[in-house]
């Protein structure tokens, strides 16, 4: 039998690349997804049995952990205090954040990219780099241990953030409108609040909700200047679990269930207002003279 020859100028048939390595970083991901599914459901399951020693589950189940967290970790104040200096934190970051925002948006002067560069400090380093630092200067000007010093240390990644989501939105508004406006006869001010701000406010919710979770979530800044009276639910969980003393495991598993509740909420809602791809979104650069 004669060989059947490919014809000239046919290319050669070839696997699809990339298959391979296609599956192992699904592989990965799947792996990775089903362990932090298996830790978050052992500590719902563990807050809800009454012993676990052996097997998959507990020997029985009942609620009675969130009574006695609530009543044994004073949830009540925790709550309370937590709920008091994220809104200070969200309603300060906003306030200052939006109009720094939208003059990054809109104005170009000598050291844009140094203010950016800074701006991205707080964000992208870790909190205990410049926690330590900074809550000697509030140990010093005697604000530390108080509701003030846990909003200002707040604050110094919250503000940056604030205007970091800010810059994006602010670009998507066509100048000419704000033009329009003036030729209408608004001033400055007006066309602050009654033309930006209506068009603004999913940026502005999606930050502030944001700032929200963050400042929830926030451990090492809050712990490194509050005390007893001022501490957020997050160090609440932290000294509950790694202070001395006897607590039962359920009760602690209990108040984390409750905490990874709360930010889940936060964050569904966050996700309702914006599109994580626009917070990545870069300010323009000055036009070349």
């Amino acid at each position: 039998m004669t060989a059947v020859s490919r014809p000239a100028g046919l290319p050669r048939a070839r696997l699809p690349k990339g298959r391979p390595a296609t599956w192992f970083v699904w592989a990965c991901v799947a792996f990775f997804l089903v362990n932090l599914f298996a830790l978050i459901l052992s500590v719902v399951v563990n807050s809800f049995g009454t012993k676990w020693f052996a097997g998959w589950l507990p020997q029985g189940f009942t609620g009675a952990w969130y009574t006695d967290a609530w009543s044994e970790f004073a949830l009540g104040d925790v709550l309370t205090v937590t709920l008091e200096i994220t809104l200070v934190v969200v309603a300060l970051a906003l306030l200052i954040g939006v109009p720094a925002g939208y003059a990054l948006a809109r104005r170009d002067f000598p050291g844009k990219r140094a203010v950016l560069f800074l701006l991205l400090l707080p964000v992208l380093l870790p909190p205990i780099t410049y926690g330590i630092p900074l809550a000697t200067v509030l140990y010093k000007v005697h604000l530390a241990g108080t509701m003030t010093g846990v909003v200002a240390a707040n604050l110094v990644p919250a503000l940056p953030f604030v205007v970091l989501v800010m810059t994006p939105f602010v670009e998507q508004i066509d100048a000419n409108v704000e033009s329009a406006a003036r030729m209408c006869g608004a001033r400055t001010r007006q066309v602050f609040t009654r033309v930006l701000v209506p068009l603004l406010l999913p940026g502005i919710l999606a930050a502030g909700i944001l700032v929200l979770v963050r400042t929830v979530a926030m451990f090492e800044l809050t712990f490194l200047v509050a005390d007893a009276d001022s501490q957020t639910l997050i160090v609440a969980l932290y000294s509950a679990a790694f202070t001395p003393g006897i607590r039962a495991a359920q009760a602690i598993d209990a108040m984390a269930v409750i905490y990874m509740a709360l930010s889940a909420v936060l964050l569904i809602v966050a996700l309702m207002f914006v599109n994580p791809t626009q917070i990545v979104a870069q300010v323009r650069e000055a036009p070349a003279e």
